[in-house]
């Protein structure tokens, strides 16, 4: 019988967040027998804030090195973790520390690894989109153990009360350090526009920053609209690809707007409840990133744009700048 790993990175205030919690959920439902491993500057809190979680150990890895992500010390210490539970299946959250530390750790094991995973079954077997998710599989292996990363949005987040459980500390061996993290640098985007559990997607496309009827491109009121619209409904921003492209080209067109709001082929895949597509002609690798958002509307001025094809529920033919004045309007 299969034995499960629940291994998780912790936050910088030494929490678990909410796609941690998600495949904690999933490790859960699968009905194995389950051991809990934590990773980061602190255990305790994440460990108190699982401790009901029906695992029967708790394993840490703690200490100021581990703290930042760092494919060293992450590699390490996840190998480490998962030599002393030895369990036969590893789920983790697909985060950015995950992608890149655990496919090593997996070869280090004689193991194998699925990322971008959508669903986890018993049997075990999991759900995987291929060919720019156009066909979904399900996947199952006999290699052992099996690194499962789940992306986040596909399993409801496991919740209970916190407790108190022992953590056992786990040693870790590691190699001479050559990267020392000095701080982190974010995208200046002047507001905060990526929300993942907001429950509406407001995306732009290029036709924002084009010519408008009266001959001239208008992106600040542009601008106005589209911040005003995401502080009235706490919305998450997405852009096109030839959108956030402009943006990256250093053109003053909207300068909110970074790669890290690309929705599409080689951007994000959302999994909002709504989604809003606003000047954007619903291209095809555009329209990839949209297959989990449950409900998709568009606004375009041209009736015969990808959007009318099949690729959205309800098409507004009208202009985006009208439409959203009288939105805000409406939402005082």
């Amino acid at each position: 019988m299969d034995t499960i790993l629940f291994l998780a990175f912790t936050e910088p205030d030494g929490s678990l967040a909410k796609p941690a919690l998600e495949a904690l959920g999933a490790a859960v439902a699968m009905g194995a027998p389950l051991t809990v491993g934590l990773i980061g500057a602190s255990v305790a809190g994440a460990a108190s804030q699982v401790a009901n979680c029906g695992a029967a150990r708790f394993l840490g890895v703690s200490g100021e090195e581990f703290g930042q992500s760092r494919y060293a010390t992450d590699a390490a210490a996840a190998e480490a973790v998962a030599r002393a539970a030895g369990a036969t299946i590893v789920i983790a959250a697909a985060s950015v520390r995950a992608n890149r530390a655990l496919p090593g750790v997996a070869h280090r094991l004689n193991g194998a690894i699925d990322t971008h995973v959508t669903a986890v079954a018993g049997g075990p077997s999991i759900a995987r989109w291929y060919y720019r998710q156009r066909m979904e599989a399900a996947v199952g292996r006999t290699a052992r153990p099996w690194f499962i990363l789940l992306e986040t949005g596909c399993h409801a987040a496991w919740s209970g009360s916190p407790g108190e459980v022992s953590v056992e500390s786990v040693a870790v061996a590691l190699p001479p350090l050559r990267t020392i993290v000095t701080g982190v640098r974010s995208p200046q985007s002047g507001v905060e526009t990526i929300r993942p559990d907001a429950r509406l997607l407001f995306v732009a496309g290029a036709g924002w920053t084009k010519k408008q009827a009266d001959g001239q491109p208008h992106p600040r009121e542009a601008t106005e609209l589209i911040l005003g619209f995401l502080n009235k409904t706490h919305a998450s921003l997405g852009g096109s690809k030839s959108l956030v492209d402009l943006s990256g080209e250093g053109e003053a067109v909207l300068p909110f707007m970074t790669h890290l709001n690309q929705i599409g082929q080689t951007g994000a895949s959302p999994r909002h409840p709504k989604g809003l597509s606003t000047c954007c002609h619903g291209e095809e690798p555009h329209v990839v990133g949209w297959r989990f958002v449950t409900e998709r509307r568009a606004v375009n001025l041209d009736p015969n744009c990808g959007w009318a094809r099949g690729k959205a529920d309800v098409v507004y033919v009208a202009d985006a700048f009208e439409v959203m004045r009288k939105v805000n309007a409406l939402l005082g």
